[in-house]
């Protein structure tokens, strides 16, 4: 008895060091763990895989209730505490609006010549089930998750959303209890934070929603959609790239560096914003290479690379137009002029302030497919290649801030 009894504490270690390898591995490598183990189960279990989208299904659900909210304090906290002035501001909102226009029309227009969602052949989803006639719990569980974070304090009646709301905010806070707010500007501060702590917990549990909706997709129509899925990635970087080119003659027709000297001088900011996916840790990497490394003035390298970094997010805004036709090609819809404008001015009020905010482009999105009523329910398709593409519109965001600080520099060098 004492033997057994003193097994359990090791076998207890041993899953508690399991928990936390998995925790120590990159959220990139565990979508890829996923994404391999969700394609074997759905191969093993065929049709039978379809309720594994349940998890999916949740966490667009909570997404869905988080955005607005999230959004709404990020821009909040931006034009709260950026500092404008001085003759280069007046400059740099226009610089910022025309990059990001420029960067949603190339995501369109690849999109629309290429189609890439067409090769899923999918047909429009159905109207959701009348949950009063179905007797799944799962289902019924998953609506009365809150779908939208204010929701069920309002007329809805659905108390266990208002609880969900509670546990979650309260145990955000546990550890701000004692935290001091002396202006409004804290205040908003801790409802950001406490936002973003909650994000963290959802984009934890995302390697699980990949798994579900991959078993299911695999289970029930094969590797179409994978294919389809194969083309969008290839559409997505031929679009980044033509947004790169663009910037780079920007660059040379507008300042006095020149492209080659921006790529060099600049290349460890890339690299960084590629590795981390992070447009707010590359910052100060970025504001160092160009005013040390490519030469420009202090004023321009930090209005570009560290005030500019907080509005200027065209790879994301880019990324998000492209996905939002490549879902609506996949199940049949044509979206009009209208709404394609839509996608556009939705796309950058959504991108402003998104540089703090991790998986930005996973937030965002549910915004700008719901704003144009395409359904959510295909963005855990993405979920299996935004990991790469992440970093990749990550890195296209920060030679957005470089394009913009070297315009800002001017075409006359400051002499020494």
């Amino acid at each position: 008895m004492d033997d057994h009894d003193s097994d359990k504490p090791s076998a207890r270690s041993r899953g508690i060091g399991l928990i936390e390898r998995w925790q120590n591995i990159p959220l990139y490598g565990r979508i890829v763990i996923a994404l391999v183990f969700g394609v074997i189960t759905g191969l093993l279990l065929g049709s039978h895989a379809a309720s594994l989208a349940m998890p999916g299904k949740l966490v667009l659900r909570l997404l869905g209730a988080l955005a607005p909210a999230l959004i709404l304090a990020a821009i909040v906290h931006t034009f709260m505490t950026t500092q404008l002035d001085g003759p280069l501001a007046a400059r740099l909102p226009r610089l910022l609006l025309l990059n990001t226009l420029v960067a949603i029309i190339v995501g369109l227009t690849v999109a629309n010549v290429i189609q890439p969602g067409r090769e899923a052949g999918l047909a429009p989803s159905s109207a959701p089930e009348d949950t009063a006639k179905t007797a799944n719990p799962l289902v019924l569980f998953l609506e009365n998750v809150p779908k939208s974070l204010l929701g069920p304090l309002g007329d809805d009646g659905k108390v266990i959303g208002v609880i969900f709301i509670a546990v979650a905010f309260g145990i955000a806070l546990r550890k701000e209890r004692e935290r001091p707010l002396g202006t409004v500007g804290h205040f908003v501060e801790l409802f950001l934070e406490s936002l973003i702590k909650i994000l963290h917990w959802i984009i934890a549990v995302v390697p699980l929603a990949v798994f579900g909706i991959v078993a299911s997709i695999v289970g029930t129509e094969g590797f179409v959609q994978f294919k389809a899925l194969g083309i969008f990635v290839v559409s997505v970087l031929l679009a980044l790239a033509i947004q790169a080119a663009y910037y780079l003659v920007r660059i040379r027709f507008g300042s006095w560096v020149s492209p080659g000297q921006l790529l060099r001088g600049g290349r460890d900011a890339l690299l960084m914003a590629f590795s981390t996916a992070s447009s707010t840790a590359t910052m100060p990497i970025t504001y160092a290479s160009l005013k040390d490394k490519v030469g420009l003035r202090e004023q321009s390298a930090s209005m570009g690379a560290l005030v500019g970094a907080n509005f200027n997010n065209d790879g994301t805004a880019l990324y998000e137009a492209m996905a939002a036709l490549f879902i609506a090609q996949m199940i049949g819809v044509d979206l009009s002029v209208q709404q394609q404008l839509m996608v556009v001015l939705t796309s950058i009020i959504a991108s402003v302030g998104a540089a703090g905010i991790p998986e930005a482009g996973l937030v965002t999105m549910t915004m700008v497919l719901t704003a144009v009523g395409l359904p959510v329910e295909y963005i855990p398709v993405l979920l299996t290649v935004d990991w790469f593409l992440d970093r990749c519109r990550t890195a296209i965001n920060v030679m957005g801030d470089m394009n913009v600080s070297c315009l800002l520099d001017g075409k006359q060098k400051e002499e020494a």
